[in-house]
């Protein structure tokens, strides 16, 4: 039997080898870490359907920022989850909100940190949706002043980066305005711009306790089946003025990921939602699966698909194996 004159095990030998003709590098510099801050001195309250992942007081979320830029994660992104609630969500752009105290105190210990923000109302809303309702429908318009003034709040109290995710038409158009009419032209936009109404968010929505009260998000985020319409969003999204694109979720998403890398040239993001995250520990915890190494090889896929950095819970666990 005759072989070819290539054979494609001989680079696969040994580690090295396979380190050195690797086409796809993850390293923790690629990475953000999700951060849930509540109300609170001194609390570090796991969360149970995410296992290694917890809800911080701003006193703690600050040494966990220190702890993962230490470990070589450039940026965390910030969701709030406020002591009251209320029909607007005002708690989302108030001058001492959860978000805006968390940001100013990760600013002023971490200054090289890169500050994310998610910009939405449902965490701050008492029934749960990303908008101002009129009875049970979720108002588009009327919903964007809210958003632009969340995202000012949060610029000001030293966010980087602002992260509508919200779904709204015209949210990005709107805060863009609003960010350069108050003096921040320079606070660049990531858009959560191909946004699928998933069934992946459960755990996010008991950390986030911004579990809909009534019906469900797909009236405003993307249905699932649509894969050129993820496109026709995106575009949209450049349109109006974002800086970034992020596709959520990641892992079932792939080929959205895929399409965007091939039709945009912007920084492109992924999120690796919660329940991609915990299945995996769910997974591992009745031994079925390595978590670490599937969580790593997840990682990877991700990256592989065109996402220069992937926002994950498990940022801070990978940048320790990396290490």
């Amino acid at each position: 039997m005759t072989f070819p004159i290539q054979r494609m095990r001989r680079m696969r030998r040994s580690e090295n080898l396979r380190q050195l003709v690797s086409e796809t590098q993850l390293s923790p510099k690629d990475l953000v870490q999700p951060l849930f801050i509540v109300e609170g001195e001194g609390v570090c309250e796991p969360v149970v359907s995410m296992p290694g992942v917890s809800r911080y007081s701003v006193d703690c979320a600050v040494d966990e920022a220190q702890r993962l830029f230490d470990l070589g994660i450039l940026g965390v992104i910030l969701f709030g989850i406020p002591k009251e609630k209320d029909a607007v969500g005002s708690g989302a752009d108030a001058q001492d909100g959860i978000v805006q105290r968390a940001a100013s105190a990760l600013k002023a210990s971490l200054p090289d940190l890169i500050v994310m923000t998610d910009v939405c109302l449902c965490e701050y809303t008492d029934h749960g949706h990303c908008g101002v309702l009129d009875g049970e429908e979720v108002l588009n318009d009327e919903t964007l002043e809210r958003l632009a003034s969340t995202a000012v709040s949060h610029a000001r109290a030293g966010a980087d980066i602002v992260a509508p995710s919200d779904m709204m038409d015209g949210r990005v158009a709107a805060i863009r305005k609003a960010l350069d009419d108050n003096g921040f032209e320079l606070i660049p936009i990531l858009s959560y711009a191909a946004k699928y109404a998933s069934g992946f968010y459960g755990p996010f929505r008991d950390a986030a306790e911004s579990t809909p009260s009534f019906g469900d998000r797909r009236s405003y985020q993307m249905d699932p089946p649509n894969r050129r319409e993820a496109i026709s969003e995106m575009c949209l999204d450049l349109e109006e003025g974002a800086d970034m694109l992020m596709v959520k979720p990641a892992v079932a998403y792939l080929d959205i990921l895929s399409d965007a890398r091939e039709a945009f040239d912007v920084p492109l993001a992924a999120y690796h939602v919660s329940g991609e995250y915990a299945m995996v520990h769910a997974a591992a915890e009745r031994g079925w699966i390595d978590g670490d190494r599937v969580m790593l090889e997840t990682l990877i896929s991700i990256k592989r698909a065109g996402a220069d950095f992937i926002i994950t819970y498990a940022a801070g666990a990978i940048a320790e194996k990396l290490a």
